[in-house]
């Protein structure tokens, strides 16, 4: 299959609103894609290479060759230079690498040049989302969504389900072939959001429910097999060389086959989590001395295998119960209650001890994977800061023509401070709003990528914490920043602080 047939579709999703056009275009190519090239085209639709790295980079990408005037590069081909690259290693591999590079985006279309730079930066903005891609599979094979989500989940990974569904002659029975494997990570169950306990109750009550502490750390899953311990992350991440504090955890429970969902986060003497940056780094770092300055420590709140048998399809209350039996002093903090206002004190409690928030659960749902479920809903204290925008980014995608990403503010002395920068929570009507509005206030040249404009406009963020950044002079960035609306009813003078964000940040 030529690449461009790929690029053509992913550009039509990219300037596509509607769920349903998005699928049928994905069904329409996924059907005319040949066997042999199945894997291939639905990594692509999912927004990835099937390389875990390349070399390449935006700077690699910074001056592209002119593009080619007809298309003629087909997928496997494409996967292949690739596939090159990532096993290009010692002295010269640079060189090799940028020749490579040159050959395959010389040789690519505008449009392939767009689609290939998005994959190799991970920033295809096509609106693709793997949920909608695997409905699309389904559809496109003929068999429900819930057999390929359930398959998907398994696997923890889309590719070999989008080749079994869509190559085999009994697409059914392939999906059903997909089991839980322990060592091989399943893909997370995930969580909705509500803006509170009350509502978040209402939709699950009257009980009982499970009330989980949601901690700050990052996602684990943990997989035993005698002594042989695997720590994946929520991205399904292989991280066990640099967490054997965990490891060692795990091999200490009293049962020889485990596979656990969790957090993981540092802890300080008072028992509370210290700042999510440390945890961060020190899960991504294999640097001794980092890792002898923190330590990880596991909080489980799922189990979804025991010693051969699998409790995905059990009810929550269930899997607590195997839970406890092998990791009674590592499990989250957990209130089973039918009455909300003690689910509100203990959210409150959480809070005030230093967590997230609460991840509010269905006692008697399964372990469902694969996209946000209605069966867990977390439920965070709503931050909000006013601050002033500083500068604007020209959209790209379905957001081309108009000024999206906006950067973000605080009051500091005579001047501002930046945070951080978000596109989220626009609506269409606020992103045609704001394109006239920072047009109006653009200071200096207005045809680069980034638009400085004057510091005057107010906005209203929400977001879900502060973490520590040597990238911002203030010190601090924004974590999960979101536009709530724009405040013209306050001036720039009366925006916050950043002697109020360093208070927030405690």
């Amino acid at each position: 299959m030529l690449l461009a047939e790929v690029a053509t579709t992913s550009s039509a999703l990219a300037t596509t609103r509607s769920r349903l056009a998005k699928r049928a275009l994905l069904v329409d190519l996924l059907r005319r894609t040949p066997p042999q090239d199945v894997g291939i085209v639905s990594r692509y639709l999912g927004g990835q290479l099937r390389q875990r790295r390349t070399g390449l980079g935006w700077r690699s990408l910074s001056t592209l060759p002119t593009p080619a005037d007809e298309p003629r590069l087909t997928v496997t081909g494409v996967d292949a230079t690739f596939e090159s690259m990532s096993r290009l290693e010692g002295p010269g591999s640079v060189l090799s690498r940028n020749a490579l590079a040159a050959e395959l985006f010389g040789a690519a279309t505008a449009d392939e040049q767009r689609l290939l730079a998005g994959l190799v930066t991970g920033e295809l903005r096509q609106g693709s989302l793997d949920a909608l891609l695997l409905d699309a599979v389904a559809e496109a094979a003929g068999v429900p969504p819930e057999t390929v989500r359930r398959a998907a989940m398994l696997a923890g990974d889309t590719e070999p389900v989008a080749v079994a569904a869509l190559t085999s002659p009994d697409p059914a029975g392939a999906l059903a072939a997909f089991h839980l494997v322990v060592g091989r990570p399943v893909r997370p169950m995930l969580a909705q959001s509500a803006p509170d306990v009350d509502r978040a109750w209402a939709s699950l009550g009257p009980g009982p429910v499970v009330v989980d502490a949601k901690l700050d750390g990052i996602r684990i899953q943990v997989h035993r097999t005698g002594d042989d311990v695997r720590v994946f992350t929520r991205s399904l991440d292989d991280i066990t060389s640099r967490v054997p504090e965990i490891v060692a955890h795990v091999r200490a429970m009293p049962a020889s086959d485990l596979v656990l969902d969790g957090e993981a986060l540092a802890v300080g003497p008072d028992g509370r989590p210290r700042p999510f940056q440390e945890t961060s780094a020190r899960s991504a770092t294999r640097d001794a001395e980092v890792a002898a300055a923190v330590t990880l420590t596991p909080f489980f709140f799922d189990c979804l295998h025991v010693d051969g048998t699998d409790l995905l399809d059990e009810p929550l209350h269930r899997r607590l119960d195997a839970l406890d039996a092998v990791a009674s002093s590592s499990v989250v903090g957990r209130l089973v209650t039918s009455d909300v206002d003690a689910a509100r004190t203990y959210f409150s409690d959480t809070v005030r001890a230093g967590q997230e928030g609460v991840v509010i659960k269905a006692a008697d749902a399964p372990y469902e994977a694969g996209r946000r479920g209605a069966a867990w809903i977390k439920v965070k204290p709503r931050n909000t800061l006013d601050l002033v925008v500083l500068a604007v980014e020209r959209g790209s995608g379905r957001r081309t023509g108009l000024l999206s990403n906006i950067h973000l503010g605080a009051r500091d002395r005579d001047g501002f401070v930046m945070l951080g920068k978000t596109f989220k929570g626009m609506t269409d009507q606020m992103l045609r709003w704001q394109t006239e509005r920072f047009t109006e206030l653009a200071e200096g040249p207005t045809d680069g990528y980034v638009v400085h404009v004057r510091p005057e406009q107010v906005v209203e963020i929400a977001f879900d914490g502060l973490q520590r950044s040597s990238r911002y002079p203030g010190g601090l960035a924004l974590r999960f920043a979101r536009v709530v609306r724009y405040r013209d009813d306050k001036t720039a003078a009366e925006a916050d602080t950043i002697e109020t964000v360093r208070a927030l940040a405690g």
